[in-house]
């Protein structure tokens, strides 16, 4: 996921997720900050323990360095929870979120707690177009309708429906590993590469793609319906039979 975005941003060492004792290793007086997804997307969905997390804000703490999460994917809703730091009682220093909260329309955000923002004073940040009226009342917009239309509720349970029919799934097709996520943000671990898969769902109307070569990555409309969802397991179901 590296290609194309080099030279990379140096400064940075990386540390094997839910690792704790690499994650301990890594650390001394010299770490500014900790930078984590609590679930790696484009990585392949991978669920970060409760034990990592709170190791990570141990550290931190510990270090005086900053907890920065990564909230692009799981913020706004699609884990079930406004956020997915959410989901593990700790307290990051700095989210950063973008793509879910303009609906659409192009916006990122940076949220901090109010020792660190404190130091963002005029003049040490600015971006030309950034906080202009339009993003801002889409973001006002998608926030307002997840709340009216109780879209935390329905990533929960359609989360959870979605899950136990890739379960079923799981028994009728041995070229499925393991199903595994939060809310609407779901991966399926399969046991050979799934490129093919990708294209024969999308020629059925199945839009879903696939990271690290063999994790299909579900990540429906957090508006999504059981009709729906029953329409892509149907699809997903005849793509998997022709290819056993």
């Amino acid at each position: 996921y590296h290609d194309g975005f080099m030279p990379m941003l140096p400064g940075f060492d990386y540390v094997p997720f839910n690792d704790v004792d690499a994650l301990k290793a890594a650390f001394t007086d010299e770490v500014a900050a900790v930078m984590i997804e609590p679930i790696q997307g484009e990585g392949g969905i991978n669920v970060a323990t409760a034990e990592y997390m709170q190791a990570i804000r141990q550290l931190c703490d510990e270090y005086g360095a900053l907890m920065i999460l990564d909230e692009v994917q799981t913020g706004l809703g699609r884990t079930g929870k406004w956020f997915g730091y959410q989901h593990y009682d700790v307290q990051p220093d700095i989210i950063t979120l973008a793509k879910a909260l303009g609906g659409g329309v192009p916006i990122g955000a940076m949220m901090a707690a109010p020792d660190v923002a404190a130091s963002l004073v005029p003049g040490k940040h600015a971006s030309t177009f950034g906080g202009n009226p339009l993003v801002c009342a889409a973001g006002i917009a998608v926030i307002e309708t997840i709340e009216e239309e109780n879209l935390l509720e329905n990533a929960i349970e359609m989360g959870q429906y979605t899950r136990d029919k890739i379960e079923a799934l799981k028994q009728k097709h041995s070229i499925i590993d393991h199903v595994r996520g939060i809310g609407l943000m779901i991966g399926i671990q399969l046991n050979e590469p799934g490129a093919d898969i990708v294209s024969q769902c999308l020629e059925k109307g199945l839009r879903i793609n696939c990271t690290h070569d063999t994790v299909l990555r579900f990540m429906p409309s957090m508006t999504v319906t059981k009709d729906q969802i029953d329409q892509a397991i149907e699809i997903l179901d005849s793509v998997m039979s022709k290819e056993n």
